[in-house]
């Protein structure tokens, strides 16, 4: 197979999902791939699963035939190692597919709420731009006609602006690093992790990132406990997950916190990854067996919270901008049409 690229949260969630359906249903994982293959709209789909199918064909687990691919999450192929060695290989696909459709719509979440506020700054640059080095040397090609010129803040801008027309490339080169850097702090992964870190470091991200480290740990531990493994374990590979130093801090606090003798309700409450809400409501989990339901409750609760927090800071940072725009670009035209009116009616 040739060398295809790792699939993405709604790539995986799609196909843990139309493979849940099936193994649900009762065919075998050699069965499954045969049908898949039959529906796949694309080469690289079936590519794919002509691969899956190879290994599995051969007698190999599942898990064995998704990690040849190569394409798979670490996390995907533990799950249904884990799966298939505790006979709930059904259960723990549909809680694979249910935790990419969660982590594709934060991944959506925070794109929306980080493009809209970014198109708006381009805009609004884009529009300041044109009026200083394009719309001012008109005014003051007026200016001259009239006998006078431009004085005080007027003439800066009109200065900015000519330096901007003359040094055009640099700043096109540098609207270009700062494009390359963009794309390198969102596709890349030690990009995303440099990125984590400093939004860890801003206040007013903070808490907006500790939400999602929240229903991240709590999506990821719902899945883990629930498909046999054990806490310590869960609590493991988790925090190779959540992709917040952050949180991998309380993680390991919570771990020491269980070594001292702590239960794990109690390990959550001292590390400060729940509340002592949300931590009761784990401790009830175990007691009555069903504490994969009630991290799952967790996670949406969060992922409430989590687009709250969004919708508020899209709220915010659309007027605000808007008025900033508004006010620049008005101080522009002020700054010449004042003068130009003076001197319109000295004339008269």
């Amino acid at each position: 197979m040739n060398k295809q690229k790792p699939l993405s949260n709604a790539e995986t969630a799609s196909f843990c999902s139309q493979v849940a359906m099936l193994f649900q249903a009762g065919i075998t994982p050699t069965e499954s791939m045969v049908i898949l293959l039959n529906d796949a709209q694309t080469e690289s789909s079936r590519e794919l699963i002509r691969a899956i199918l190879e290994v599995c064909q051969q007698g190999e687990p599942f898990y064995k035939a998704l990690s040849s691919t190569n394409v798979f999450p670490d996390y995907v192929i533990h799950m249904v190692q884990l799966g298939e060695e505790s006979g709930n290989l059904d259960k723990c696909i549909r809680s694979l597919a249910s935790y990419y459709e969660k982590e594709e719509n934060i991944a959506h979440s925070i794109k929306s709420a980080v493009s809209y506020p970014l198109i708006m700054i381009v805009m609004m640059l884009a529009v300041i731009f044109v009026l200083i080095s394009r719309v001012m040397p008109i005014f003051n090609q007026v200016f001259i006609e009239l006998g006078s010129e431009m004085t005080g803040f007027a003439a800066s801008l009109l200065t900015l602006g000519n330096s901007l027309n003359r040094y055009s490339i640099v700043l096109l080169v540098v609207v270009c690093l700062v494009a390359a850097l963009y794309i390198i702090a969102t596709k890349t992964k030690k990009g995303r992790r440099i990125t984590n870190q400093i939004l860890d470091i801003i206040p007013a991200t903070r808490a907006f990132h500790d939400s999602l480290a929240s229903e991240r740990f709590a999506s990821g531990m719902a899945l883990c406990l629930s498909s046999g493994m054990d806490t310590f374990s869960s609590l493991d590979m988790i925090s190779t997950l959540v992709d917040n130093k952050s949180m991998q801090e309380r993680i390991a606090a919570c771990k020491q916190s269980l070594i001292d003798g702590s239960n794990f309700s109690e390990a959550l409450t001292n590390s400060g990854i729940f509340n002592n809400l949300y931590s009761q409501m784990v401790a009830v989990g175990f007691r009555s067996g069903n504490i994969d339901t009630v991290l799952e409750k967790i996670a949406s609760n969060y992922e409430r919270e989590t687009d709250r927090r969004i919708q508020g800071i899209i709220s915010i940072l659309e007027p605000t901008l808007v008025i900033i725009l508004s006010v620049i670009v008005g101080l522009i035209l002020m700054s010449v049409i004042l003068p130009l009116m003076g001197i319109m009616a000295s004339i008269g």
